[in-house]
């Protein structure tokens, strides 16, 4: 049996839906709001490469080391974005959260910050992990800033450690947060997802 089994979490108006070929449509034109793949620092996928994209996150999941989710509007089911656990450890119960982008229109709303709340949610309280990690580009200063705001503690920077999609080699900014600190963190998101304002700004 796998760590992280099937399921669709949902929150808010959100839906975390298993990502399938299905969805391809869907996640080419949630890239294209933003020609968000011509971003050095992400791995959003081209056009053509959608289904690609997708069907090595689908060989990922049977390899049991990424479960990738289509992040869904509940009501309508437009693709809205993709994010992913990944780099799962069920020996020491850890996951990382990541392969994260958002349509344009989605950005600095409370999706994100909606979607981080279910998978913690999911990783913590019905996977028991004791660490969940993040690891992002060291010229993505967003990514890191949004993962800061999380509540997420800056383990250190792993040097020369990947390719970027232009071929360049990347330094790695990890993150993490333990279970220990889960309750305190969730108790923030709550309260800015329940802040009274037409929008959560992350």
């Amino acid at each position: 049996m796998a760590f992280v089994e099937p399921v669709t979490l949902r929150s808010r108006g959100i839906a975390l839906v298993p990502l399938a070929l299905d969805h391809e449509d869907g996640v080419r034109a949630a890239a294209a709001d933003g020609e968000l793949w011509k971003i050095r620092v992400t791995s959003v996928p081209e056009p053509q490469e959608t289904r690609a994209y997708i069907e090595a996150a689908l060989a990922a999941r049977e390899a049991g080391h990424r479960f990738a989710f289509a992040v869904t509007d509940e009501a309508s089911g437009t693709v809205l974005g993709s994010t992913s656990f990944h780099d799962i450890l069920p020996a020491v119960k850890r996951v990382e959260i990541g392969y994260t982008w958002y349509a344009r229109r989605c950005q600095r709303t409370h999706v994100n910050t909606t979607c981080k709340l279910l998978m913690m949610t999911h990783a913590f309280d019905t996977l028991g992990c004791h660490v969940v990690g993040w690891r992002t580009d060291n010229f993505n200063h967003a990514s890191q800033r949004a993962i800061e705001r999380l509540g997420a503690r800056k383990d250190g920077v792993i040097r020369g450690h990947a390719l970027r999609r232009d071929g360049t080699i990347r330094d790695t900014v990890m993150y993490s947060l333990r279970s220990g600190e889960w309750p305190e963190v969730r108790a923030q998101l709550l309260y800015l997802l329940d802040k009274p304002r037409a929008e959560t700004r992350e």
